[in-house]
């Protein structure tokens, strides 16, 4: 596996490319229950595959790359990425999983990425493990599995590269008071923690997917409410979590900022900090974040990165 700092890319691999589809790369045909049972007695189905099966379950949308990195973190012997997508093909075969990779006019994707099956969901709450899989979850747009994939990039960098990491959020759930809404933040969060001081991170993932814009705008109004009628333990916050915004590229960040700005959802009760896919590969996080401030000179805004210790 190519470690982060010596990846090269001048684009991100999450970000969307014009006419992108979803191509499915699994499994046709019936696999029954019977012949999985016996793969497990066999040993042919080992607890790796488990393993493999829960993280899977946890961040719905995942690439090998990123199933190495998560199995490193919680210290589960894999031998080898080749060793891994072996397992992956298995499972692939048996319908627990299934695979997808994305093709667009520049050609097919250079990364598979991987979601539940019916058996998967099967051999999960066999085990008493919380799955809330439903068939139409593998039928979701582009943009929505590349927020995912986007945000879980975000949070293995966090837990591999920041000593304050404690923990991580796939899908931290929020509520909008004044609207009524419960939302979710699109890449996860994790908590930082230092001298015993906690802060939270969530993230937000934008794509510049059709009609980004109005999507942006909607998703901010229900971020202001919750922020602007916080009280302590909402949403189960001790204090106000910090908002991040991932954006595709550094071009992006602006015209993200810009529609913030332009239909008046700025959040006054916190400082909003931008990101970029990119910036996740650094080898240091602490000035992986940016926000904008009025230039005095110039008087418009302009980007100023932003150290911050805490992340180193």
């Amino acid at each position: 596996m190519v470690e982060d700092g010596k990846i090269e890319a001048k684009k991100s691999p999450f970000a969307l490319r014009e006419g992108e589809i979803k191509t499915f790369d699994g499994k046709d045909g019936y696999v029954s229950m019977n012949q999985i049972v016996q793969k497990i007695n066999l040993g042919h189905i080992n607890d790796l595959h488990f393993h493999i099966v829960e993280l899977v379950n946890e961040f719905e949308f995942i690439t090998s790359r990123q199933l190495c990195q998560m199995l490193d973190h919680k210290g589960i012997d894999y031998k080898s990425q080749d060793k891994l997508n072996n397992k992956l093909d298995q499972l692939v075969r048996s319908k627990i999983l299934t695979r997808y990779y994305f093709s667009s006019e520049d050609g097919k994707g250079i990364y598979r990425i991987y979601c539940l099956e019916k058996m998967g969901k099967y051999l999960l709450t066999s085990k008493e493990i919380e799955c809330k899989w439903q068939q139409s979850d593998n039928t979701k747009p582009v943009a929505m599995i590349k927020k995912r994939l986007a945000g879980n990039q975000v949070i293995i960098a966090y837990l591999n590269k920041v000593k304050a990491f404690d923990e991580y959020t796939v899908k931290p759930s929020l509520t909008a008071k004044t609207l009524g809404k419960t939302f979710r933040a699109s890449g996860g969060g994790v908590r930082l923690s230092k001298n015993s001081k906690s802060i939270t991170f969530i993230f937000e993932v934008i794509r510049r997917e059709e009609d980004w814009q109005k999507k942006l705008v909607d998703k901010m109004k229900m971020y202001k409410d919750f922020y602007e009628n916080f009280i302590p333990l909402d949403s189960g916050f001790q204090s106000l979590p910090q908002l991040i915004i991932v954006c595709e590229d550094e071009m992006h960040t602006k015209e993200t900022f810009k529609e913030i700005v332009t239909n008046n959802v700025e959040i006054s009760k916190i400082k909003l900090y931008f990101t970029t896919d990119l910036r996740q590969i650094e080898e240091n996080l602490s000035k992986t974040l940016l926000e904008f401030k009025i230039d005095k000179e110039t008087n418009k805004y302009k980007a100023y990165d932003v150290e911050l210790k805490l992340l180193d």
